[in-house]
């Protein structure tokens, strides 16, 4: 059996900006005992340097932020408001601090589990069932349904349980932004989605 089309080391050893591009179209992928979940790539952001105010190193460096500082190729995954987890993929060279925050798949594989684990979250109680297209929508909701956690912080993402792949997809025109969900540095355009995709958090502009 061939193996998957792995995203190499030198993927994201280039400019965030470039990789948050990039990352449109290609498929997340996290083997887990449970099972296989994955879904493609729909909507990103960048986080650069410590001059980026909405950047987790815009401080300096910490125990917390240290995977943010490389070496490139790596997941970041931190907790959101003590709750929700969020993966990242470290980009750069190793010694700067840049990251792409993976907000949004359309679901492709494993999407029985995905509900599973979205139904068991505790944030869901007592609400109606989710779409399909609506499972990863949002970071956190995609770490929940791809059962990714603290536990993958520093995880190498050429696998072997949490792998970012190409497959060839075209996933559709993009579009950039600002950035959402934060508080500083909303006037950067570091938000790249598709357009018009019903899995993405919000439209973007063209």
């Amino acid at each position: 059996m061939p193996r998957p089309p792995i995203l190499p080391v030198s993927f994201y050893s280039r400019g965030t900006l470039d990789v948050a591009r990039d990352l449109i179209g290609k498929l997340l992928v996290h083997r887990t005992p449970a099972g296989i979940a994955a879904g493609l790539i729909v909507e990103t952001e960048a986080y650069i340097g410590e001059e980026d105010p909405a950047c987790h190193a815009a401080k300096g460096r910490t125990p917390r932020n240290a995977p943010l500082y490389g070496p490139p190729g790596l997941a970041y995954v931190y907790l959101s408001y003590g709750v929700h987890p969020l993966v990242n993929a470290v980009t750069e060279r190793d010694g700067f601090p840049a990251a792409v925050l993976i907000r949004a798949l359309e679901p492709v594989d494993g999407l029985p589990l995905m509900r599973r684990r979205r139904r068991r979250s505790p944030w869901r109680k007592g609400k109606p069932e989710v779409a399909d297209h609506a499972l990863c929508r949002g970071p956190g909701n995609l770490s929940v349904a791809l059962g990714i956690s603290l536990a993958e912080n520093l995880a190498p993402l050429g696998g072997p349980a949490l792998t970012i792949e190409d497959h060839g997809r075209d996933a559709g025109p993009v579009g950039w932004t600002s950035r959402i969900g934060i508080s500083a540095g909303q006037d950067k355009l570091w938000r790249c989605a598709v357009i018009g995709h019903r899995a993405v958090s919000a439209r973007p502009a063209r």
